[in-house]
């Protein structure tokens, strides 16, 4: 191997917080390893930074386990002996909906690509990590601490991740591979504007009964969610903090990084859960609590 510039594999770069952070690392000096599932995303990056730095598409889909060893492959036969310094696990994907409704097919694809695919990558390159004494770096959310409502399969998932990166921490720990989780909150990406669009698909298959029950709800959980979205940090803050990880000497387990994180992480530690039940139905105007409650049939009460 002739290249000098440590490597590191970004999976999920085509867009949001994977793009941004294969622009900053590429930019601080490394050679990134960027995964896409189109060869144009893959392209767009390389254009995006300057001529110096160096950026290497990988088509990869987490959930295909043939790209997977292919990206191995190709990777592994760059790096050599030298293996690879970092891997950051940020493919994802997120659906919305009420629990009572989600469907079977819908909540699998969740796991699929958030929890199944991304342990699948990181078995595959802990290998190459291994040679290097590399790290991971694995992108949660602040939704794994505290579950919005309709938010039950994507927090769920995060908060899959967040248990998943503590035992890789401490399996991995006798190779000197650091485990740390970046939990995000307020980010504005481009997932903003596909998030609505995803709603209006999950409500227009709503039954007449579940469209009652739920649709006005629903929707507005969406709205207010994605007008805090659209105030929330860029998703370079996420690939800064990203640099600072992979470099720093004694890394912590988990950061928070984003608008408003500090505070709800604050929030679901001090705050009883009943308590921060009430406001977050008064944050996102859901029914009050019974509100809706059926008055049950007693044996004889009607005779």
């Amino acid at each position: 191997m002739t290249c000098t510039r440590p490597h590191v594999l970004v999976t999920g770069a085509s867009s949001g917080i994977g793009r941004a952070t294969a622009i900053v690392l590429a930019n601080a000096g490394w050679h990134v390893f960027a995964s896409v599932r189109n060869p144009v995303d893959g392209e767009s990056l390389r254009a995006a930074v300057a001529s110096g730095p160096e950026i290497t598409p990988v088509q990869l889909d987490v959930t295909d386990g043939e790209q997977i060893d292919a990206a191995v492959a190709q990777m592994s036969a760059h790096v050599g002996t030298a293996g690879l310094n970092g891997l950051v696990d940020n493919a994802g994907i997120g659906v919305t909906a009420p629990m009572e409704v989600v469907s079977p097919d819908s909540l699998r694809h969740q796991f699929e690509v958030n929890v199944f695919g991304q342990v699948a990558v990181t078995q595959a390159v802990v290998p190459l990590l291994r040679q290097a004494r590399g790290r991971i770096v694995m992108i949660g959310s602040i939704g794994g601490r505290m579950t919005p409502p309709f938010g039950g399969p994507l927090a769920a998932s995060k908060a899959a991740i967040a248990s998943l990166a503590d035992a890789f921490r401490q399996e991995l720990a006798p190779w000197d591979i650091k485990v740390v989780l970046i939990e995000p909150a307020s980010i504005l990406t481009e997932a903003v504007d596909k998030v609505k669009r995803d709603a209006e698909k999950v409500v227009a298959d709503f039954s007449a009964e579940e469209a009652e029950m739920y649709r006005d709800s629903y929707l507005g959980m969406v709205d207010l969610a994605m007008s805090r979205e659209l105030n929330g940090s860029p998703p370079s803050v996420v690939g800064e903090l990203v640099a600072k990880v992979l470099t720093k000497s004694r890394p912590r387990s988990r950061y928070v990084v984003g608008r408003d994180g500090r505070l709800l992480a604050t929030l679901t530690r001090f705050v009883p859960t009943l308590v921060f039940d009430a406001m977050r139905r008064k944050l996102f105007r859901l029914p009050a609590s019974g509100s809706r409650a059926i008055s049950p049939i007693r044996e004889g009460a009607l005779r």
